[in-house]
């Protein structure tokens, strides 16, 4: 093969790799996305710009480890979270069925969100070709739909502390 043969094969192979997503930074607009909850409501991203704040704490797969201990602390710890302006969910990628059993396994008072398609966990950067379960990863989006913090350091089992808190810090409205 010669080398212009080469190249062009070369070329052809990296023009027909899929784009990664630019990795989404504080002040983004944040995508916006319609996802169906745990509680069988479909919650769209634009139905909450003007009126509060979203945060979505996505995790990576229902009934594991972890992932109770999170949504766990969301529901023990709700009660400073829902001080604030704010609409709050979980998301994974697993599908709304799953989601419902271990919403309703763990009496959650707050919808896990479902992208089976894994299109919005893409645009939120918490999956990608080589990671296919979502990071644990927080997003705090302002009522505005722009980006206030991203959180890639998750505790588990302070996170629905740590949400409120962090809230505060961005001065997210009381109720």
């Amino acid at each position: 093969m010669s080398r212009v043969s080469i190249l062009v094969a070369a070329l052809a192979l990296f023009v027909s790799l899929p784009a990664q997503a630019e990795e989404l930074k504080v002040g983004d607009a944040a995508p916006d996305f319609k996802l169906q909850g745990s509680d069988g409501k479909t919650y769209q991203l634009s139905d909450f710009r003007g009126k509060q704040a979203v945060v979505i704490a996505w995790f990576p797969k229902a009934f594991t480890g972890g992932c109770t201990k999170e949504c766990q602390a969301l529901r023990e710890q709700g009660d400073a979270v829902r001080a604030f302006n704010v609409a709050y969910f979980t998301a994974s990628t697993d599908t709304p069925e799953v989601n419902k059993k271990f919403a309703e396994s763990l009496s959650l008072d707050y919808p896990i969100l479902s992208d089976p398609t894994k299109t919005t966990a893409e645009a939120y950067g918490v999956v990608n070709a080589t990671r296919q379960v979502p990071q644990r990863w927080t997003y705090y989006i302002g009522a505005d739909g722009k980006v206030l913090y991203i959180d890639k350091s998750v505790k588990p089992t302070s996170h629905g502390t740590d949400i409120a808190k962090k809230l505060g810090e961005l001065g997210v409205a009381k109720k």
